[in-house]
């Protein structure tokens, strides 16, 4: 699934090609938005919020989609070979660009004055421009005894991190994923946040996602690292699994005081 960066990053190149135009054409394999009356249309805005991707019409609809594993957005010129593949979710054409939406699960147009029920439910945005980290926290807390590796990834209560930023952060704060949130210091949590924040813009300008400086080794300290050394302490990194989507946590048992299995 993709972190928050990646879709602050494809809002920003979507903004920039097609913000403001006039909408010149529309198509979508989706049956219940193959006849939307969208030519026409100005595009008012388009936004990211956590991992959810909103392109705002000035007539006050919102083309709202969610990319989960499989879903991207591209962008191409008028004529351009397209380089993405699968099922066509939206193709937005302009007279400069044209934006074409593959294998998002989620792609909706919604009527002027709704927000999608997901967004709603967010918790503050990291990377917002003013992001409400008091109240993240709050949220963070009131979860009790969630594990932490659950919780920074659960939307509702913080949006914006994912699977690498999970490992990383927790990893660089030296927390323990496994145990409840409500046991985390607030200026645990709060660093944790800080933290995120700082290292998912710093990959907003894009290219190989790191959170280490460049050395000649590895741009992240445990993520997808099982079974190799430590690169603080030396011990095997290792993985478990965490929560309902089973999803992977990585992190070195030695330097966050916490248990796992290898990953085989």
């Amino acid at each position: 699934m993709p972190e928050g960066d990646t879709i602050h990053r494809s809002a920003a190149t979507l903004a920039r090609a097609i913000g403001g135009a006039e909408v010149t054409g529309w198509r979508s394999d989706r049956p219940e938005l193959a006849d939307a009356s969208i030519a026409g249309a100005t595009i008012a805005a388009v936004e990211a919020r956590g991992k959810h991707l909103l392109v705002r019409f000035a007539d006050g609809r919102t083309l709202h989609t969610h990319m989960r594993m499989s879903g991207s957005w591209h962008v191409y010129r008028p004529g351009e070979r397209w380089r993405g593949g699968g099922r066509v979710q939206a193709v937005i054409e302009t007279e400069a660009w044209v934006a074409v939406c593959f294998n998002a699960p989620v792609c909706e147009l919604l009527p002027p004055g709704r927000e999608p029920a997901a967004v709603r439910a967010l918790g503050p945005d990291l990377l917002a421009p003013r992001p409400d980290l008091d109240e993240a926290i709050r949220r963070l807390r009131a979860a009790g005894a969630l594990p932490l590796g659950v919780a920074v990834m659960d939307q509702r209560l913080v949006a914006g991190i994912g699977n690498v930023y999970k490992s990383e952060v927790l990893f660089l704060e030296r927390l323990d994923p496994f145990g409840p949130v409500g046991d985390v210091p607030e200026e645990a949590l709060r660093a944790t946040l800080t933290r995120a924040r700082a290292l998912m813009k710093r990959n907003l300008r894009g290219g190989r996602r790191q959170t280490r400086r460049r050395d000649g080794g590895p741009t992240l300290w445990v993520y997808d690292r099982a079974g190799a050394p430590c690169l603080a302490c030396g011990a095997l990194v290792a993985m478990r699994r965490q929560g309902e989507q089973a999803r992977s946590t990585y992190f070195c048992p030695a330097c966050q005081g916490a248990s796992g299995d290898l990953a085989i």
